[in-house]
């Protein structure tokens, strides 16, 4: 997957952190806080632009991967409990150990960054078959996903294998949603749901709701 992107370079004290924003943010990729769960919704455009930055975040732990997408509103007849908090998104390497409190102050000195292209493999993400899903209910498991929402920011922290794992049912979006209605009229819509976990010790932050329900919408309105 080609990808062009923007590389920002922030110092802050004595650290220097280097962000990762697509050239051109996704009109069509919009995240809310719910309040009880976190929804992101995604038209086809948006789907292929958030996967391809999810590969992109698999293999760049030096980087926090950012879609800078709160502006973004949700598709019209979205119903949520309450008045939901449109927010943007980091995706981030745990070995990082970036401090999401730093985040407002990282985020208001970028620039307007360098042009740069990234290429991913195409099938960079595992199949299906070849992932072991129940090595994820062991307690010496690490390669679990964890939230933390910080100025108005969901970060998404995780391994490569982490990265990569999700990233084979996200790839979903791409590949399987926008033939779903026709393979499955009366089903509903396609979606894939990431949760922190493991299940027993739930390890998002700041009473961070779980899980990422991240809804396709083929026929998105405003």
């Amino acid at each position: 997957m080609e990808q062009r992107v923007r590389v920002h370079k922030v110092r802050l004290g004595g650290d220097e952190y280097r962000v990762v924003r697509p050239a051109a943010s996704p009109a069509r990729l919009a995240l809310h806080d719910d309040h009880h769960w976190l929804s992101m919704y995604a038209d086809r455009g948006g789907a292929e632009q958030f996967v391809a930055m999810w590969a992109l975040a698999a293999r760049s732990a030096r980087s926090l991967i950012h879609l800078p997408i709160r502006a973004n509103p949700a598709p019209d007849g979205v119903v949520g409990d309450g008045e939901p908090v449109s927010l943007d998104l980091v995706l981030v390497h745990h070995s990082l150990r970036f401090p999401t409190a730093s985040w407002k102050d990282v985020r208001s000195r970028l620039d307007a960054g360098k042009p740069h292209t990234t290429a991913t493999p195409d099938h960079d993400f595992p199949e299906k078959a070849a992932i072991d899903h129940r090595r994820r209910g062991y307690r010496s498991y690490r390669d679990h996903l964890a939230f933390d929402i910080a100025a108005h920011t969901l970060f998404v922290v995780g391994s490569p294998t982490a990265f990569r794992e999700y990233g084979t049912a996200l790839r979903g979006l791409v590949d399987e949603a926008p033939s779903f209605p026709h393979r499955y009229p009366n089903a509903g819509h396609f979606c894939v749901e990431l949760g922190p976990g493991p299940w027993s010790r739930i390890r998002h932050r700041r009473r961070v709701p779980a899980p990422l329900h991240i809804q396709y919408t083929a026929d998105w309105r405003v």
